[in-house]
């Protein structure tokens, strides 16, 4: 296989991160091969020699793996670029690897990671060779039975991979955070919005059975009938700390401090009243995967972007990002570090976008300004969720 030089530089970073144990996980994503959907790799010891273990996830919901030893640069070169998207995940620094269908090739976050790389001197352990397939959650916890996402085996259902995929993806981005949220005291937790509530129980279980954590947590949700099955679910499973309401999350009392606030997939405004309420309260953390962002699409008016929204398709995809970039915009002049992610992987869901946002100061006014003349340019004097209403 002939390398570009781009493809060279990007394969010596990757083998010298994992050289010196640097890497934490690589992410491989876009296949040439279309019957794959991505690739995950780890550091892993085998004879005392550093390899890197690919789970390569295919989109008959099975997954194989492939060993490639960090100092077999052809192997590794000929597997890593048949993906047109590769994230390394460093301690502390990211770099990532793009190539268009045309070819184009570039690296981003290249000297940030390079210079995080040099300065690294930590000495850690990698993990021996395991088979197994390195999820936070296997299957076998008794909240994924109860739930209909595997048999009491343990066994995931075929048709619930994708789910089970999403909620491990979610308890990984919460861990990235627990470090944020204190230590020192019980947790009070909400899910605002939590329907049929998959994350309130995986979050209870990775705080309570993973982390040890003492935790009071909330579930709320307009919908009486799920509400009902989420509360004998958890009377039935033992889950002491976690209780279910019906009810409207703006006229429910909240405990006090709130450390963490999650949302996934509220339709919607119904993200806008979530991370308002987050704000209000003062929530520590806050992760929320919006969906159906409708309010802006249909009362954007501005002329700055009339050669966009002249096509309905790209008008409903500019509105999309902007109502989360807007969302962002509010939450970091209220004092949050703000992050867009990808929640998990487009094929499992198209509503693929987490919101993470962290408390680290105090509301900007000239930030909350700038965030109202924003809205004032995009929708005029319209009274929006979007606005904070």
């Amino acid at each position: 296989m002939n390398l570009t030089d781009i493809q060279v530089a990007f394969l010596e970073l990757l083998m010298l991160a994992s050289g010196r144990l640097f890497l934490k996980k690589a992410v491989l994503t876009k296949p040439t091969d279309v019957r794959l959907l991505r690739a995950n790799a780890k550091l892993f010891s085998k004879d005392g020699r550093p390899c890197l273990q690919f789970e390569i996830l295919q989109k008959d919901n099975k997954a194989i793996h492939k060993n490639i030893a960090i100092d077999n640069v052809t192997a590794l070169g000929e597997f890593i670029f048949d993906y047109m998207q590769i994230d390394l995940v460093g301690d502390g620094a990211e770099a990532e690897y793009r190539r268009s269908k045309s070819g184009n090739e570039i690296i981003l976050g290249q000297n940030k990671f390079y210079s995080a790389l040099q300065n690294y001197h930590k000495k850690i352990e990698i993990a021996a060779h395991n088979r197994k397939k390195s999820y936070t959650l296997d299957g076998s916890e008794p909240f994924l039975f109860a739930l209909g996402i595997s048999d009491k085996n343990g066994r995931v259902h075929d048709k619930k991979q994708a789910k089970f995929r999403q909620i491990n993806r979610f308890v990984e981005h919460l861990a990235d955070v627990c470090k944020e949220l204190p230590a020192d005291c019980p947790l009070n937790v909400l899910d605002l919005c939590c329907g049929k509530s998959y994350l309130t129980f995986a979050v209870y279980h990775y705080l309570t059975a993973v982390l040890h954590r003492e935790v009071s947590m909330i579930g709320i949700d307009l919908k009486e009938d799920a509400i009902a099955f989420c509360s004998e679910t958890a009377s039935a499973l033992g889950c002491d700390g976690l209780r279910f309401y019906a009810a409207d999350i703006n006229d429910f009392s909240y405990p006090s401090p709130v450390h963490l606030v999650i949302s996934l997939h509220a339709c919607d405004v119904a993200t806008d009243i979530v991370l308002s309420k987050a704000i209000a309260l003062g929530a520590k953390v806050i992760l929320s995967t919006p969906c159906c962002q409708k309010e802006l699409l249909q009362n954007l008016n501005t002329a700055q972007f009339e050669f966009v929204t002249r096509y309905p398709i790209l008008k409903k995809k500019l509105c999309d990002a902007l109502t989360d970039a807007m969302r962002l915009a509010r939450l970091e002049a209220n004092g949050y570090e703000v992050t867009a992610i990808e929640f998990t992987d487009p094929e499992d869901t198209p509503k693929n976008i987490l919101l993470r946002a962290v408390l680290k100061h105090r509301p900007d006014k000239q930030k909350l300004e700038e965030y109202d003349r924003l809205c004032t340019s995009l929708v005029g004097d319209k009274p929006l969720y979007l606005k904070g209403i």
